[in-house]
């Protein structure tokens, strides 16, 4: 018997963590429900969930501390939740390491829709990755780099980098287009889809995460191509 994926619903609403629980429990999902951020990081530790669905406004410890925890020991996939006219600022919440975020009320198949794709982009990394001349899938390959997006994977001077789903998506997009400059709303269009156009901001917080991991390369780097966006560069 497969063993069950475990959602953790983080929601000081009740009545909304049942009704996610529910529709989750029939697509075959192991869910818990706590109700705040104390009992949410300590729920984490013992219950060790595949992926967590955060609500913003939690009593005492709100979501985006949540998550700002989280992520000090974790890639756990997130997903922010907030309730329709509540400030929400989303660009926080990915700076933050959140991997998507929803508006409530929400239809309950695009909930299950947005955690099924979360979970398959989302694959914990084995503990030795094969070396660079074993890769196999969609990859990309560089002088101390490569970027194999089938397994989510990044090796860089040989090391494992830790990436988000999107981070490393967007890194892929652009290695595997050396050269070719993109606008943000290009890149937002690929990378996220329609429902974040206009927020190009998304764009750029990713960028600044992925140089924090990645420096320039006496060979290629991440540039930026001021008024219009970024390409990873390849010199010649």
């Amino acid at each position: 018997m497969a063993v069950k994926q475990k959602i953790l619903i983080v929601d000081d609403d009740n009545n909304i963590a049942e009704l996610i629980s529910l529709y989750l429990t029939k697509e075959c999902f192991d869910t818990r429900i706590v109700n705040d951020g104390e009992e949410a990081l300590t729920a984490f530790s013992t219950y060790e969930p595949n992926l967590i669905l955060l609500d913003l406004m939690l009593p005492g410890i709100d979501g985006y501390e949540v998550c700002r925890e989280i992520r000090k020991i974790s890639s756990t996939p997130i997903i922010m939740l907030s309730a329709k006219g509540e400030v929400f600022d989303k660009v926080l919440g990915l700076e933050l390491g959140a991997d998507d975020y929803m508006i409530k009320p929400f239809d309950s198949k695009e909930l299950v829709a947005r955690v099924k794709a979360v979970l398959r982009r989302f694959q914990p990394k084995p503990t030795s990755l094969p070396q660079i001349s074993e890769q196999t899938g969609d990859y990309v390959k560089y002088p101390d780099l490569l970027i194999n997006q089938t397994n989510y994977s990044v090796l860089y001077y040989g090391e494992t980098i830790e990436m988000p789903p999107k981070e490393l998506e967007l890194f892929y997009f652009l290695a595997s287009h050396p050269n070719q400059v993109f606008t943000r709303e290009q890149l937002l269009d690929h990378i996220w889809g329609y429902e974040y156009i206009g927020d190009t901001r998304t764009v750029d917080v990713h960028i600044k995460r992925l140089r924090e991991k990645i420096k320039d390369h006496q060979s290629w780097s991440l540039a930026t191509v001021w008024g219009i966006g970024y390409k990873f560069e390849v010199k010649k």
